[in-house]
Parts: structure tokens; C-alpha cells; sequence
């Protein structure tokens, strides 16, 4: 029979050896402890699976995030991370067992949003988890980076913003407050986004430009010369990627992709993370140009509470929605009422009659606004029970921004 037991701070070895050993890898040993993505473990929130003899075999852990809701609503939720069984031990049930034990925890904190980025997309929607952003890769020829001349050109030049910004090159080690001051701000805006912590920064916990890994960092200033935006990028072998670009305003975003797309000995330039139809490809002055890969899921998303769930977003437009959610991983099986009015929610159990049925995953899939629920119903995830009923999902779920994450965890 397996255990499964929380870890504590003394447990951090032994959870980071299973789970490389779960993936068939082996650890780096940093001697400081600074700079591998397990830096930032909470090891009050991990899982220890044991053998029948008290051997660990299995692992689970969770990281404390905030989440922007739709509405630039900040919720709390758990990133969950860190999760592998050994491949002496698959196939017998302990991987779930980990999984309903953690989000049974995940309740009894109070928690009611749980989100993931997946190993295998076959994995997680058997626990409840649904894709909820979407990410992808545009790849330019630096001698088709031109951009189009129309009458938004104007607005944005090479310097940037209003025409009055500016751009600076930094080297990574001597910019993180800018990149963590620039980043907490993008997304406490943009929805779909997670917090880095402090931690993360410091520990330099994760992926570039989190990691101290050496990059370049070209920085937008605004008029005032206060950092309004960045863009974190290498070159290897003639080709310039873009780890991320990080701003609100389209027209900061036009200025740092106009700077990376006129660097000399350069032969491509690649943005590693875009949200699709993001309007960078509409901007060059040859549509074709731009060659989109990985075109791929990133946040999976699960609601834990789904009362508490729907009413913490904001919403655009008012109307009733009756949801029968069925949970077959916890065997929760309930109908609720959606009511909304002035961007607001209410959402309470009811015995109306249902407007949609849908999975807890495919509620998980249309929260945040990245996957019209219509979508789901076109594709026999999601049955709506009259001819209006999608339509008015649709208009409800739907937001102005759509959700994107950049954040690795």
C-alpha cells in the first residue's frame, strides 16, 4: 500500500533526486543553491509517495502564485509543479492517488483555483485540468522585418511608445529589479498571467530572464524615463530568440520588436512566447514572413470551487447561465446558477434547468476567456441543451484580452 505524506524542508534532496530519476535525469549541483528552477520550491506544500517499504517513489509539490482573472481581478492559486513517479512504480494508481490527495489539501487551505503546465496533454485532463492559454512561436527572416507603413506607424517609431520613449541595452545580471518591477506590473494587467515572486528573482529560480542565465535585455523607457517594458534575448549560431516580451501597450511592444528585428549579423529572429493572433505579423510589410510554430497549450487551469470561482472573475456582459458540472475524478456531480449584472457574478447551486453540461476540465478550459465555450460544443465536449445556449456562453466567457501566460514554473 503507498503513503503519502507532506515534505518538509529536510525532504528537499531526496524530492528533487525522485523526480529527476521519475524523468531520467540528474540534478545540477550548484554550490551556492542558487540558480536551478527548484530554488523556489515550498516544501511545506510537497507530496512524498513511499513504497510499501518506506521508499520514495512518487512526488507532488505546489507553488503559492497569484493569478489575473479577467477583470484584472488578482486570485490566488496553486501552481502545481514538481509532479513524477518512478517508472518502476506506473501504472498502479499512484500517480492518482498523489493527485486527489493533493487537491483535497488544495480545499482544506481554502484554495479555489489550481493550475499546471502539462508534461503530456493525455496526463492532466484526467484530474479535472483543462487548457486554458495558448502559446506560440513566430519566426522572422531579419531581411523581411519590415514593418508595414500605415497610419498606426506613426504613433510607434524605433524609439518607441509615443515616438518620445527609448531604448536601452542592459545585460541581464545588471537590470533584475527593472525586469521584476516592468514584469509585476504587466501582470497585474494582462489576464491569464502568474506572479514571480520575489524569490523566484532572487533565487534566480526558473527560465531566462528569471535565471541568471546571460542575455542581453533591451529596456523601453516612456518619456519620463520610467521602464515601461522589456525584451530578454540570446544569439546563437545566427539567430536572435526573444524569450519574452513584456508589456501592456502595443505600441512599447512595436518599438522592442522593431529593435530586435534591426540587429546587424543576424540571420532570424524568434519570439519564443505570443499569444495567437497577436498582431505582430499584421505589422510587417510582408504578412508571410512571419512563420508560426509551436502552436501549443500552456496554462492548464481547475477549478476547486466553482461557486467561488465564477463570482471572483469580472465579466462584460450581463445574463443567466445554468451549468451542470460534472467531476468525475472527485465524483462531484452539480448544477449551479450563473447570474451576472455590472460586471459582477453571483453563482449558486440551483435546480433550473441546465443551460450547458460540460466537464470540469472544459469549465476549467472557458474560465479565464482563451477558449470560447461555443468551440467545446462544436467539438461534443460541452452539450447545450437549446439553440441559444452557446451563444450566450459565448458572449458571457468571452473577454476583451485574451488570456496569455509567459511564466515557467
Amino acid at each position: 500500500m503507498t503513503e503519502i505524506r507532506a515534505t518538509t524542508d529536510e525532504d528537499l534532496d531526496v524530492f528533487v533526486e525522485t523526480l529527476h530519476a521519475a524523468f531520467g535525469l540528474f540534478p545540477e549541483t550548484p554550490a551556492d543553491g542558487r540558480g536551478v528552477w527548484w530554488a523556489a520550491l515550498e516544501m511545506d506544500r510537497g507530496l512524498l509517495a513511499l513504497a510499501a517499504d518506506g521508499r520514495p517513489v512518487g512526488t507532488a509539490g505546489a507553488y503559492t502564485f497569484e493569478l489575473t482573472l479577467p477583470g484584472k481581478v488578482l486570485a490566488p492559486a496553486a501552481g502545481v509543479s514538481g509532479v513524477g513517479v518512478l517508472p518502476t512504480h506506473r501504472r498502479q494508481g499512484m500517480l492518482s492517488a498523489m493527485m486527489r490527495h493533493q487537491l483535497t489539501e488544495l480545499r482544506a487551505r481554502g484554495e479555489f483555483l489550481s493550475v499546471l503546465l502539462a508534461s503530456e496533454a493525455s496526463i492532466y485532463g484526467r484530474f479535472g485540468y483543462g487548457p486554458a492559454t495558448y502559446t506560440q512561436r513566430l519566426t522572422v527572416p531579419r531581411d523581411k522585418g519590415a514593418f508595414a507603413l500605415t497610419r498606426a506607424r506613426g504613433k510607434a517609431g524605433a524609439t518607441g511608445g509615443s515616438g518620445t520613449g527609448s531604448v536601452e541595452l542592459l545585460r541581464r545580471a545588471a537590470c533584475g529589479e527593472i525586469l521584476e518591477a516592468v514584469y509585476d506590473r504587466y501582470r497585474r494587467a494582462q489576464p491569464g498571467a502568474l506572479s514571480r515572486p520575489h524569490r523566484w528573482w532572487d533565487l534566480a529560480a526558473g527560465q531566462p530572464p528569471v535565471s541568471g542565465a546571460p542575455r542581453y535585455v533591451a529596456v523601453h523607457r516612456d518619456a519620463d524615463g520610467v521602464p515601461d517594458g522589456y525584451a530578454s534575448y540570446s544569439i546563437e549560431a545566427g539567430t536572435l530568440t526573444v524569450d519574452e516580451t513584456i508589456t501592456t501597450d502595443d505600441t512599447v511592444f512595436t518599438a522592442l520588436a522593431e529593435f530586435v528585428l534591426g540587429h546587424d549579423l543576424v540571420t532570424d529572429v524568434v519570439f519564443k512566447h505570443l499569444p495567437p493572433q497577436h498582431p505582430l505579423r499584421w505589422q510587417l510589410a510582408d504578412f508571410r514572413a512571419g512563420r508560426v510554430s509551436d502552436d501549443t497549450d500552456w496554462l492548464w487551469l481547475r477549478l476547486l470551487d466553482v461557486p467561488r470561482a465564477l463570482a471572483a472573475r469580472g465579466w462584460s456582459t450581463d445574463g443567466d447561465l445554468v451549468l451542470a458540472v460534472d467531476d468525475p475524478f472527485l465524483g462531484e456531480h452539480d448544477r449551479y446558477l450563473l447570474s451576472v449584472r455590472n460586471g459582477k457574478a453571483a453563482c449558486a447551486p440551483t435546480d433550473r434547468e441546465p443551460d450547458l453540461s460540460l466537464d470540469i476540465g472544459d469549465l476549467g478550459s472557458v474560465y479565464l476567456g482563451g477558449t470560447a465555450p461555443g468551440t467545446l460544443v462544436r467539438a461534443g465536449h460541452i452539450h447545450a441543451h437549446h439553440p441559444g445556449a452557446a451563444a450566450l456562453a459565448d458572449a458571457l466567457f468571452g473577454t476583451e484580452r485574451p488570456p496569455h501566460c509567459l511564466h515557467w514554473f
